[in-house]
């Protein structure tokens, strides 16, 4: 059983919120050794309740109550326009415990303020974690001390990978580049699919050839030394059919595109905060 699990097995953890994010942490929690019973969580809809107790057998509660006094680590899987109701229900139940929030937008200082305690860390994960394969961003305010963060490690770490940040307006960029990059990914797998299947290949061929394509190029790009503009450069021969493409997507605007789009979403991720952390 993995060490980082097993010392922390004296401790229950809390989720507010029982959605997809919730499930992929608590799924890697119990395979990584935790006990059900040490996991509880809040969720409004009977359905999703319902779903949880029988995938997981985890304990669910519709609302917040004094079982939540249990909990060393609470979750915050809640969306960023109900944080703040659901806040207000479950602050007087966690006096004492350490608050993660994997919530987009809602800034520290307001959650600190929303569950009157210090001891926040703030998360962006996306949605590979699902599958064990995603990539988490983490930032501390400074009330959280080392074993905050050790604990906040144990639990994501059951989702793929993480990294610390030194300040919270980071955040912002990597709910861009990551948060939402699961989505633009599926967005190039849908074109490509689109046109493997306009030139004569079989939907399933296009995307089986589409995917391939994504999982091994972004398997190379981690193992290589190299960054990724040399890593194109050696696949680009001049005149040839991929430096054909790449010309058309150059003459397009493609890149500058892409990443003004990547801004649009940073600019929405400091709206929602204004927006919902009032």
């Amino acid at each position: 059983m993995p060490a980082s699990v097993q010392d922390n097995r004296s401790e229950h953890i809390a989720f507010i919120g029982g959605g997809n994010m919730a499930s992929a942490i608590i799924g890697g929690l119990l395979r990584r050794g935790l006990a059900a019973h040490q996991i509880q969580v809040i969720e409004p809809f009977a359905e999703q309740r319902a779903k949880l107790a029988q995938q997981f057998q985890v304990e669910v509660s519709e609302a917040p109550g004094e079982s939540l006094r249990r909990a060393a680590l609470v979750v915050w899987a809640v969306k960023p326009q109900t944080f703040h109701e659901a806040a207000r229900q479950s602050r007087a139940h966690t006096p004492s415990a350490l608050h993660l929030s994997v919530a987009a937008g809602i800034r520290s200082d307001t959650i600190a303020g929303w569950l009157g305690t210090e001891r926040v860390v703030r998360a962006m994960p996306n949605t590979p974690a699902l599958i064990g394969q995603g990539i988490t961003a983490l930032y501390a305010r400074t009330a959280a001390t080392d074993a905050d963060r050790l604990a906040v490690e144990r639990v994501v770490q059951t989702t793929g990978e993480f990294l610390w940040l030194d300040q919270e307006a980071q955040l912002d960029a990597v709910t861009a580049l990551s948060g939402s990059g699961p989505a633009y990914v599926f967005y190039f797998i849908e074109a490509m699919v689109q046109a493997g299947t306009a030139m004569g290949l079989s939907a399933g061929q296009a995307h089986q050839l589409a995917v391939g394509t994504f999982v091994g190029a972004s398997a190379l790009a981690k193992e290589a030394t190299e960054p990724p503009d040399v890593l194109r450069a050696r696949v680009t021969s001049k005149g040839g059919t991929t430096h054909a493409a790449l010309m058309s997507m150059e003459q397009s605007g493609i890149q500058a595109h892409f990443i003004q789009a990547m801004q649009a979403a940073r600019l929405r991720a400091g709206e929602m905060g204004d927006e919902f952390g009032a």
